[in-house]
Parts: structure tokens; C-alpha cells; sequence
């Protein structure tokens, strides 16, 4: 397993000088100083030599005493044995010679010794201390630093409640069903938790189930984020990373998925780690920081109660209302997470007052007409593409509903979230505390800040109207020092630009197939411009693809509801006389989804061909898209053959960006010269 060549007995250390006084570590303060822990070799592999400075450094142990001093070394802890033979155990499969094993068992036995009886808490194995010592021991560092080391990690890194239906679980469930609900769905059925297969992952932070050099890489990048809550992303990519492997599981037993979730950390390797962080930072930009913020207090607080219920019975992610109004500000930061936002109350209520970006999505229509409630959904996603092409404040990625706060209404406005849920669509939460919520943060200011407030029949105003009302006005809201900044932004421009998507929803309500697939665009003031290139009439272009993640709100995923509804035999349809040619590819979407596709260009159009699962041959026609439409295409640098379509038209000296696909191409290179060439050649016939 490990070789036992890179650790060295601590009692062999004791009159080593101090590492926190070396010049390398003054170095690093200075260093530090400057430019900023998080700068540090943020990314890449710490040098072996200054790895020990940088984690007590970013432990904030470098100044730590030396807390072995009042250690009795008397080794009487009520379970002693079994702490010294689950020692013996672990430094054997490690492997050295009989006095080395017997100098490791000692120093690894008093450190974990020490700690029971500093604490007051009793051992138990496999509880994930003895795998956590590993990577530390390998720092060679004197006793005392590696104790604090310990310490601190397990104070600030390792979650409270890591047992059986521990709230951790939970949680990692909740993050899971936020990024990915159909893999979630898909454990919950087979009745598989997390904590039947990431318990280890938790308590050691990999250090347990991942080798030596892996999870001395992830302790480097781990430690100079300084985030806690990091291990849950870390976990979650874990999953996520083998979920068209589970998914293909559906008719194994639960115990063989449970071994291969099991298994998944020993297959990582040192080149993967940095890929492995960079997703997981990814997927944490991508969830709501408010239910983040929240969670640490639980998690890593030593003396706060842990209530398992509030998240073991939680529906969906939930989100603090302080964090759903500022992510609908004009100068909100591009990392945010954006909500669209959707207000199941009764009808009644919604019309006594609602924020002016909220979509009413009545709860009870679920019940009582489901044909409308189901129209009124398809139209709200649809809004929803919309509001984000258009670039409007009530645009957002992230779907967070709204209830009342009352737990009668709010039965009904769970079913609506879980009818979501079920059709596997990502990124839904609830605003914690529902209306009331909003009612509360806006205060005094709620009359510029709501619309079509009515005091009298406002339930949170006239709390006599049920007898919950008083409890209810009890709800804890965040301050916001800069509420009263955001209160005239919110009475302005979000209600005037609402208004616009509000007009969108109906029409497509009313009638829903009018822009579907027509061609033409509504150019509107917010529509994305980006640079024109001068002197090139109907511009495109080939370059690296920088700047798309500005440009990727504007993409629209094609689904099967949304093509021409005309299926073809591929080899047929190829040989058609105005096909100039056509490439194999796969359509990426922007949930990462990818599909087989054709793409196919003629002389004067790019046509997405789809294929048909279980239909060899035949495919479905998803778009015709002219040529003239398109103004750039786009390479990763790092991924030549992922290759991007702009669809736009010029406007002066800048190009209006309207649309725009995205697809794996193998034979990229010749695609896109295929494809421009073709554009020259329309260009000069004209």
C-alpha cells in the first residue's frame, strides 16, 4: 500500500529544531504577507520542502505551544486495547522494520491518547483519526507540531455529527439533488445514503480511501481555500464523476452499487487532483452561499445543537432571503447565483402583495387543473430562457421557489417543488421562510419594494386572519446594511423589466407554439453586443473561445418538444443535392448533457441533426439555422474540438449576439473551414 520509507518515527524528532523557525518559513510570511494565502501555489502542487510551513501556516498552528507538555503518559483511556490494536493494524499494512512499526504505534497511540483525554471524549475506531494522522506523519515534523496539526484539522475541517443519520448526510444529499436530481433520485430508489458510502471520505477527508501523494495534493489546495464546507464539493465530484456508470446499475443489487461508490477515491491519481479541485470550486460557485453560510454554523460549531430533522426532512435546498433579493440587483457579482423566481401561493395571496420579479405559479392549479398548471410550467421555462437572453434582473439559472411561510399553503407549494424535482430539472431551492421572509427583510420599505401590497388582506400585515401569524413574524432575517441601496433599484428597473418577461409568459401561455423555431428574433436594448470586426459585411470568425461564459446565458437547449418535429433517415437525407457536407458529433448542452448528433452544412444553412435512441439511422431535425446567421465560431484553446456557434447580426460597430450552439466535433478543424468557406462562398455569389 504505502511505502513506509516516507514517514519517520516522531520520538526520533524531539530535538529537532522547530520548523516555524526555519528561513524558509520567514520567507513565507513575508511571502504571504504580500500577496495572500489563497495566492500561494493556489492550483498547484505545494514543494515538499515548504509544505510543512504552509499548513501550519494555514492552520494557523505556527505560534501554536507545545499542548503534549501536560500529557501524563499514562495510557488508561477506557477502550485503550482496542485503540492499540486498530495502531497495530494500520502500521502493518504500511510496512518497515519491528523498530520503526513500534516507534510509529507509539507516537501515533499518544497523540490520539492525548487528544481523548485533552477533549474528553472517548476513541472508537474506524472513526477516521489513525488514516488522518497519515499525510501528517509524512511531514516529519517534531511531535508537537504534528499533534496541533491534528487538532486543528479535525476543529475546523472534519463535520460534527459524522454518525449513522448524521445531518453531514443530509446535507451531501441536498448539494447532490441541487446539481444532479436525477442521479439523486436514482440512490434514493435504490435506497442507498450517503453515509453507506462516503462516511470515510468525511472523517479522514479522503485521507482514508485516496493514496498518499493524492491526498497530500488535495490538502495543498484544500487548506489555502480555507472553506470547510470545500469537502462536500469534493464529494459531490466524486459522484457526479461516475454517474453514467451508476445510472447503468439499475438492475444491480444495492451492495454492488455501494462498492463501486465505494471504491471510486483509490482510482483518483496525483494529475488529476487539480481538475478534481477546479470542478469542485466550480459546483461551489454554483450553490446558493446563503445555504452554504448556514450549514457551517452547524456543521463546525462546538457547541450549537445539531437538528437532524431540518435537513433530513428538507424537500429541496433551501435559501436565505437576504441572498434571493441581493442576486436581483443590478450590480450583483457575475459569481453569484442568479434565481428566477417562482411564487406558489394561493392566488389571494399573491395578488396582496408579491416582488415584482416573481412568477405566480398558483399551487393549487396542481390539483385542480392540471392541464393548465402543466401549460403554465412549460411557460414559465420558457420565460425563463427568455428573461436570461434579454438579460433581465428577474433572469436566473437557479429556480427558487416561494411560499407562504404557513404550513397549510406550503403542503401544496411542496408538491409543486417536488413536480419539478421529478422531472429531473436542476438548481431548485426554497426561500427559507417564504413570504414572511421578504415581508420582514423589507420592513418599513416594503411599499416601494412590493407590488400591488395590500395591508389589509396581507397575511403577515393581518396575522388575525390565522392564528399562525404571530409565530410566524418571529422569523429570523439576516440585516443588510445595504438594503436601503437596494430598495430603489428593486422599485425601478426590476419591476419595469419584469413587466416585459411578465408580457412573454403570457403570450406563450395563450398561445405557445408562435415563436417557436420562426427564424425571427425581437431585438431588444439588453440583447448582448459584443465587438464588431471591422470591414468583414456580415461578420464571423475563428478564435479562442474566451469570452463565451458571458455569451452562455444566451444558448437555448434544444429538447425533443422543441424540434421541427420532422424525423429523416440520415444516409437520405446526406445525399441530398444541397448538402456541401456534414460531421459526426455530439451536441453539448448547457447542463453538460451531450447527444449524437449530425451537423450539417448545405449552401445556405447549418442544420443540427439528432439521433434517435433505438431507431439506427433515423434522426430528428432540431434546427435549420442560415449560414449569413452566423457571426463567430469559437475554439477552447485547451479543447480545439469543442467548437462554438454564434448566431447574431451586425449592429454598427458591434455584433448582436442572439443564439448559439455548442458540439464536440472530432474532425473540428475541418468542420469550421467547411463551414466558413461556405460563408465566403455566399458572401461572393452575392
Amino acid at each position: 500500500m504505502f511505502g513506509f520509507s516516507k514517514f519517520c518515527p516522531l520520538n526520533t524528532q524531539k530535538n529537532l529544531k522547530t520548523k516555524s523557525k526555519s528561513p524558509n518559513y520567514r520567507w513565507l510570511v513575508t511571502k504571504m504577507t504580500v500577496l495572500g494565502k489563497l495566492q500561494l501555489g493556489y492550483g498547484k502542487k505545494i514543494p515538499g520542502s515548504l509544505r510543512p510551513d504552509v499548513w501550519l501556516l494555514c492552520l494557523n498552528c505556527q505560534d501554536a505551544t507545545n499542548q503534549l507538555l501536560s500529557f501524563d503518559e499514562i495510557f488508561d483511556l477506557t477502550n485503550q486495547n482496542d485503540l492499540r490494536n486498530d495502531v497495530k493494524k494500520f502500521v502493518k499494512k504500511l510496512g518497515n522494520d519491528d523498530d520503526d512499526k513500534l516507534s510509529v504505534i507509539s507516537d501515533i497511540e499518544s497523540i490520539i491518547t492525548f487528544y481523548c483525554k485533552s477533549k474528553s471524549i472517548a476513541y472508537t475506531s474506524n472513526n477516521g483519526w489513525i488514516e488522518l494522522l497519515l499525510p501528517l506523519l509524512s511531514l516529519k515534523l517534531p511531535r508537537a507540531d504534528t499533534y496541533n496539526l491534528f487538532d486543528r484539522i479535525i476543529k475546523l475541517y472534519i463535520p460534527n455529527g459524522c454518525v449513522k443519520n448524521g445531518v453531514p448526510f443530509h446535507i451531501l444529499r441536498l448539494v447532490l439533488q441541487y446539481h444532479d436530481p436525477e442521479l439523486c433520485s436514482f440512490l434514493d430508489t435504490k435506497r442507498i445514503t450517503p453515509e453507506q458510502y462516503c462516511l470515510p471520505w468525511l472523517r479522514s477527508l479522503f485521507a482514508g480511501t485516496c493514496n498518499l501523494e493524492v491526498v497530500l495534493f488535495m490538502w495543498d489546495l484544500y487548506f489555502q481555500r480555507s472553506d470547510p464546507f470545500f469537502i462536500f464539493f469534493l464529494c459531490l465530484i466524486m459522484i457526479i464523476n461516475a454517474r453514467e456508470q451508476l445510472l447503468q446499475m439499475k438492475d444491480d443489487d444495492k451492495t454492488a452499487i455501494i462498492e463501486t461508490l465505494i471504491g471510486m477515491p483509490a482510482d483518483l491519481e496525483a494529475n488529476d487532483v487539480s481538475d478534481f479541485c477546479s470542478l469542485a470550486h466550480y459546483y461551489s460557485l454554483k450553490t446558493p452561499q446563503s445555504f452554504r453560510e448556514d450549514v457551517l454554523e452547524v456543521l463546525f460549531s462546538e457547541n450549537l445543537e445539531i437538528n437532524s430533522k431540518l435537513y433530513s426532512q428538507a424537500l429541496c435546498l433551501p435559501v436565505a432571503v437576504h441572498e434571493l433579493i441581493e442576486s436581483a440587483t443590478v450590480d450583483a457579482n457575475v459569481d453569484n447565483v442568479k434565481f428566477f423566481l417562482v411564487d406558489c401561493r394561493p392566488s389571494e395571496q399573491y395578488n396582496a402583495g408579491h416582488l415584482s420579479t416573481a412568477f405566480h405559479l398558483d399551487c393549487n392549479l396542481m390539483l385542480q387543473e392540471p392541464t393548465a398548471f402543466k401549460t403554465a410550467v412549460q411557460g414559465l421555462l420558457n420565460a425563463q430562457r427568455q428573461a436570461l437572453a434579454a438579460g433581465s434582473l428577474a433572469a436566473g439559472e437557479h429556480l427558487c421557489f416561494v411560499g407562504s411561510g404557513r404550513t397549510e399553503e406550503d403542503s401544496y407549494a411542496h408538491m409543486v417543488v417536488a413536480s419539478f424535482l421529478k422531472r429531473n430539472i436542476k438548481h431548485v431551492s426554497m426561500l427559507d421562510g417564504g413570504f414572511v421572509a421578504i415581508h420582514d427583510y423589507f420592513g418599513p420599505h416594503m411599499t416601494d419594494c412590493l407590488e400591488e401590497h395590500n395591508p389589509s388582506t396581507c397575511l403577515v400585515c393581518a396575522p388575525s386572519n390565522n392564528n399562525d401569524g404571530a409565530e410566524l413574524r418571529q422569523t429570523k432575517v439576516k440585516e443588510n446594511l445595504r438594503a436601503k441601496q437596494l430598495f430603489s433599484k428593486l422599485s425601478s428597473a426590476m419591476k419595469a423589466k419584469s413587466q416585459e418577461v411578465k408580457g412573454k409568459l403570457i403570450e406563450y401561455i395563450v398561445n405557445p407554439n408562435s415563436n417557436l423555431n420562426t427564424g425571427e428574433w425581437h431585438v431588444s436594448a439588453g440583447d448582448r453586443k459584443e465587438q464588431r470586426y471591422r470591414n468583414v459585411p456580415p461578420v464571423f470568425s475563428i478564435n479562442d473561445e474566451d469570452d463565451d461564459s458571458r455569451t452562455d446565458s444566451l444558448r437555448k437547449d434544444y429538447t425533443e418538444s422543441d424540434s421541427l418535429e420532422e424525423n429523416v433517415d440520415i444516409n437520405s437525407f446526406l445525399k441530398e443535392y444541397n448538402v456541401v457536407d456534414s460531421f459526426q458529433c455530439q451536441e453539448v448542452l448547457l447542463n453538460g448533457y451531450m447527444h449524437d448528433s449530425y451537423l450539417v452544412v448545405t449552401e445556405t444553412h447549418l442544420i443540427i441533426l439528432r439521433d434517435i435512441p433505438n431507431k439506427r439511422g433515423a434522426a430528428k431535425v432540431m434546427s435549420r439555422k442560415p449560414l449569413s446567421t452566423i457571426v463567430k465560431i469559437t475554439a477552447k484553446k485547451r479543447h480545439p474540438e469543442l467548437i462554438t456557434f454564434k448566431y447574431g447580426l451586425p449592429d454598427g460597430d458591434n455584433l448582436l449576439i442572439k443564439d448559439m450552439d455548442r458540439f464536440l466535433i472530432p474532425n473540428a478543424s475541418v468542420a469550421t473551414k467547411v463551414v466558413s468557406n461556405q460563408i465566403v462562398h455566399q458572401l461572393d455569389s452575392k
